[in-house]
């Protein structure tokens, strides 16, 4: 996990307008929400596991499934995930549960990122900047 420092933090945003100007960029909010916080995601690229740049946010005030919500945006990051190429060790589960938990334990859930993607991961976070903040 590589941390960036952007002036995004700390800003506040309803949570729908937010997502409603950042989904057009390619952000999506990530499946893995909690009530109180979540994150947006751009994913870089997925050739070898996953690399995204992750925009944490929290609630301030409501919950994040509330209309009207607003969220506090936290310090960017660039985060990578590997996941395995063979079968899961955990995944002796029958046909049955398959059906609803078909993700595997990644094999480094915190892996290196690479450094070609780190100034695009910038460029980015500064594309962001340029699009909530410097709105006239």
């Amino acid at each position: 996990m590589i941390e960036l420092s952007s002036r995004l933090e700390g800003k506040t945003f309803v949570l729908y307008e937010l997502e409603s100007e950042m989904k057009p960029l390619g952000y999506d909010i990530s499946g893995n929400w909690e009530y109180d916080h979540g994150y947006f995601d751009y994913k870089i690229d997925d050739s070898d596991g996953y690399q995204f740049l992750r925009i944490p946010f929290r609630a301030v005030d409501g919950q994040l499934d509330s209309n009207g919500t607003t969220v506090e945006l936290q310090k960017p990051f660039l985060l990578s995930h590997q996941y395995q190429d063979a079968i899961d060790d955990e995944g002796n589960i029958g046909n049955i549960s398959a059906a609803f938990n078909q993700f595997q334990e990644p094999k480094n859930p915190d892996a290196e990122f690479p450094e070609n993607y780190i100034g695009l991961g910038k460029s980015l976070v500064h594309d962001l900047e340029k699009q909530l903040l410097d709105q006239s």
